[in-house]
């Protein structure tokens, strides 16, 4: 799945970008091939994939945005004459284009410390989620009502075991 949403993505990259940018339509597929590739990468295991997804959702929905914004026009506030260029759209490209930037930064840090501390990039599993996700609540385990007492008359925190 992953080769073939790479794939995709690299043919409407690579087939001339003045040219197919041109329609709307195909910005929208490139936008969502964009986000949906980075998606995919934002659920492996790896940092680095995980950053990269990141940076490829924030480039689709800036695509996005930009074709949402409509077809080019004269500048907003110069000319009287002809349909004016949203600059909303613009404005919000520019925002979210600094916003990821900053997000980039601060995860490549992140990324960069762990591998010093583990010498790996891979994102462990917390016990308490596996847990969690097999079904089983960390109070449902001896504890069925939650004030501390499992049934037998001992109390975890009281020293010697009894209330």
């Amino acid at each position: 799945m992953t080769v073939v949403l790479a794939l995709v993505v690299f043919v409407l990259v690579s087939g001339g970008t003045y040219l197919l940018l041109q329609r709307t339509l195909t910005r929208i597929i490139l936008g969502l091939g964009l986000i949906g590739h980075g998606a995919n990468l934002l659920l492996q295991r790896t940092l680095t994939r995980i950053i990269l997804g990141l940076g490829l959702i924030g480039h689709g929905a800036n695509l996005l945005l930009v074709t949402a914004g409509g077809r080019a026009g004269t500048p907003a506030f110069v000319g009287d004459e002809g349909p004016f260029s949203d600059p909303l759209a613009q404005a919000m490209v520019l925002t979210a284009i600094v916003i990821g930037f900053g997000m980039t930064g601060l995860l490549l840090t992140l990324g960069y410390r762990s591998w010093q501390l583990n010498r790996h990039d891979e994102v462990e599993d917390d016990l308490e989620d596996r847990r969690i996700a097999r079904g089983e609540h960390p109070l449902s385990r001896h504890d069925d009502n939650g004030d501390g007492d499992d049934g037998n008359g001992a109390v975890p925190d009281a020293p010697g075991g009894t209330a």
